[in-house]
């Protein structure tokens, strides 16, 4: 028998008659191929912001563990209508919290881990032929406590689930209808790819892809789940994410991500010396700012100029700490600049050619764009540009690597 697990995020059951619609899409499913289903569903679009500023109105700093209890209400609202909207269609149907199933994570709330998963009560249904339906982004401790995965983490419990069940596709609706060479608002010509590797599929969502969460994709690859990006409300094969095959090599490049979200900083005149990176990343890293790209020039009076970029919320706190150490340091000075971003080109085919890098940098010279920062891994270059750069730079790169098609 085969075993689907589909996953719907808040926008696909935003409303009663989105849930309504896809109790009935699974109903067909189920009556046309008689597919065990499992479907993990989000909260509906809008409850957990709604959730967290009424939060707000009773504490200004509410605990983790707190936000975890209010905030995992709002799948468990989904989950009993969609419930209700298959036993209406005359599909029988069982709702389980996290909890229930007893997804076990470890105890950070609002970010936890998946441990382990009992799968036998879901087993046991599906033989029964009912459709489960599981409330995703949430799981509970070993000494009961509720916990979230963290903001998407309805993408880490289907794949998980899938993995746990060894299903044959992990399904993931959404309100597009798979994985683009680029976003199509920035580029009208993108187009929707069949298949695109994990790896790949890893690139873009770390790099500003916005289709899953990083997470989800990392342990689909781990534990070789197929997954499949389709849309609730337009009927296609959407986008299979798997590993790499022979005809998916001669994919050069597979796509364009960018990232808006992107700030550069820089403390010039640093003495170059032992333990500088580690003196200057360090307070950084206490602070809890993440950082991307890292760049060292080293001038010939034997000082170096040290660049990274941080996500554009965290700039003003960085910058404070630079001040620091600069003093320090005894720098000269701290720059920073928070009108940039980051563009990417992703694919496997980087592996087997050459020359790809000096093709994207001239793509870009002729149109007269100033590199800032570059960083390049097996099959991912990136560039920092002028944020007013942004979207000539996507579609002259989409255009320049033959992305549309066309």
């Amino acid at each position: 028998m085969t075993l689907h697990v589909h996953k719907y995020g808040g926008t696909s059951v935003g409303t009663a008659d989105k849930i309504q619609n896809v109790a009935k899409k699974l109903v067909k499913e189920k009556a046309s191929t008689g597919n065990d289903l499992v479907v993990v569903v989000s909260a509906m679009s809008g409850e957990t912001n709604r959730m967290t500023e009424l939060a707000k109105t009773m504490q200004a700093s509410p605990s983790a563990k707190q936000m975890d209890v209010l905030l995992s209400t709002g799948e468990q609202v989904t989950i009993a209508l969609l419930c209700m909207a298959l036993e209406e269609l005359g599909q029988a149907a069982v709702s389980y919290t996290g909890g229930q199933v007893k997804i076990v994570t470890d105890d950070a709330h609002s970010k936890a881990r998946i441990e382990d998963i009992h799968t036998n009560n879901i087993q046991a249904d599906l033989a029964k032929g009912r459709i489960v339906v599981v409330a995703g982004f949430q799981g509970v401790t070993a000494a009961g406590a509720i916990t979230t995965l963290g903001r998407g983490g309805s993408d880490t419990t289907a794949v998980a689930l899938a993995a746990a069940l060894k299903a044959d596709e992990c399904r993931i609706y959404t309100d597009v209808d798979g994985v683009y060479t680029t976003d199509p608002r920035v580029e009208p010509k993108a187009r929707r790819l069949d298949k695109i590797t994990f790896e790949e599929m890893l690139e873009m969502a770390s790099l500003g892809s916005k289709i899953l969460q990083i997470r989800s994709v990392e342990f689909a690859g781990k534990y070789n789940v197929p997954l499949r990006v389709l849309s609730t409300f337009i009927d296609g094969e959407g986008t299979l994410i798997t590993y790499e095959d022979e005809g998916m090599e001669k994919a050069l490049i597979s796509g364009i991500a960018f990232n808006r979200d992107e700030a550069k900083v820089t403390l010039g005149g640093v003495p170059d010396m032992p333990g500088v990176a580690s003196a200057i990343l360090k307070p950084i890293s206490a602070a809890n700012i993440e950082i991307d790209m890292i760049v060292q020039n080293i001038a010939e009076d034997k000082t170096t100029d040290f660049t990274f970029t941080v996500h554009r919320n965290d700039y003003d706190k960085t910058m404070r700490i630079l001040q620091e150490i600069c003093e320090q340091l005894d720098a000269d000075r701290v720059t920073g600049d928070d009108k940039i971003v980051k563009v990417s080109i992703v694919g496997v085919g980087m592996r087997s050619h050459a020359g790809i890098a000096s093709q994207m940098f001239s793509a870009l010279a002729d149109e007269g764009i100033n590199i800032r920062m570059i960083s390049t891994s097996e099959i991912k270059i990136s560039v920092v540009v002028d944020e007013k750069y942004m979207e000539l730079a996507v579609r002259t790169l989409h255009e320049s690597f033959g992305l549309s098609g066309e």
